[in-house]
């Protein structure tokens, strides 16, 4: 009864997100969506729902699972490894991590709608990722953990959610993103308890005009190719994790933001052209299927790239220009 009285007063931050009540139709036991087909770099990840009744969970020897509720089921889990039962009551943002090769029995006490499982590799855990000092202590420091609550490692698993329900232009790079921030806070959170010397805390020093145009010219350059952290960051010569605060810090949005608003500007170039379909020009900026492109640019723009393409070639028919003195049509 306290437990349900708590999540009350907490309505508002346990509130389900909308992409919640689309996978409640899914019934238990079932895979939702999955990052199998997404060319995602640094994590993977699927959204299931999980019926009632226990099961035995073995964690990959070369991944670190965390689990998410990210809809707020107020179902009891059980888990048992390692020596340990942990009884807990699941709520928006209740987390469970696993370290590789742990086998593990879990018991669901109800139905549960809408659990994330990101799957991190081990070499996310390497210096050359992090940017710092991080011998491999670091690694036999995550170890088996009851259920716990960590904003900020909730706040980088609904982002991971969104992504996987609805697809970004520029999704990849998010995620890459924030699995070296998933990394960074694990160790920090998971760290010797002995030690006296936290996690060092990344310092980040803005991009010098020279290698920000750079990064900025490469960008413009692959807008219908492969952008990922890991080849921006090598042209700007920092570590992944430096980068993206750097970025951050010299343009006033993240890598991922940006990317996806100037695909969004070449959308729109592509569809005013008008001699490409939309499943090609879907593919050129990296989405999946043209669905997901068309719900991309709905969402961004409020019309659908057809609507937009028609709309564009309506206002420009019978239109002229003066280019260097002389009528142009458009």
């Amino acid at each position: 009864m306290a437990i349900r009285q708590e999540q009350r007063a907490v309505a508002g931050r346990n509130k389900p997100q909308s992409y919640c009540d689309s996978w409640a139709g899914h019934g238990p036991a079932s895979l939702l969506s999955s990052s199998a087909n997404r060319g995602w770099s640094g994590l993977s990840a699927e959204l299931r729902n999980h019926g009632k009744g226990t099961i035995p969970w073995m964690t990959s020897r070369s991944d670190i699972e965390i689990c998410v509720d990210v809809c707020g089921n107020e179902s009891l889990v059980t888990r048992r490894a390692a020596g340990i039962e942990d009884r807990s009551f699941a709520r928006r943002g209740t987390i469970w991590l696993s370290p590789p090769g742990l086998h593990r029995f879990v018991d669901h006490a109800e139905d549960m709608v809408g659990i994330l499982h990101m799957c991190l590799p081990l070499s996310q855990l390497s210096p050359s990722n992090l940017g710092s000092n991080i011998d491999g202590s670091a690694i036999g420091a995550l170890r088996y953990e009851r259920a716990f609550e960590d904003s900020l490692l909730a706040e980088i698993a609904y982002a991971i959610a969104a992504e996987l329900h609805t697809e970004t232009s520029a999704g990849n790079l998010l995620v890459e993103t924030l699995a070296s921030s998933l990394t960074a806070r694990l160790v920090q959170k998971t760290a010797n308890a002995s030690s006296n010397q936290p996690f060092p805390l990344l310092t980040a020093k803005g991009l010098d005009r020279r290698r920000l145009f750079r990064v900025l010219d490469y960008i413009e350059a692959n807008l219908e190719g492969d952008l990922t952290i890991d080849h921006m960051a090598s042209i700007a010569c920092l570590s992944k994790f430096h980068f993206a605060r750097a970025f951050g810090q010299a343009v006033g949005q993240s890598p991922h933001r940006y990317v996806s608003a100037r695909r969004l500007q070449r959308a729109k170039a592509l569809l005013l052209q008008g001699d490409r379909s939309l499943a090609d020009i879907a593919l050129a900026l990296s989405f999946s299927s043209q669905a997901n492109f068309t719900r991309a640019f709905r969402q961004a723009t409020g019309q659908s790239p057809g609507q937009y393409r028609r709309e564009l070639s309506s206002c420009h028919r019978g239109k002229s220009l003066t280019v260097c003195g002389r009528p142009f049509r458009i």
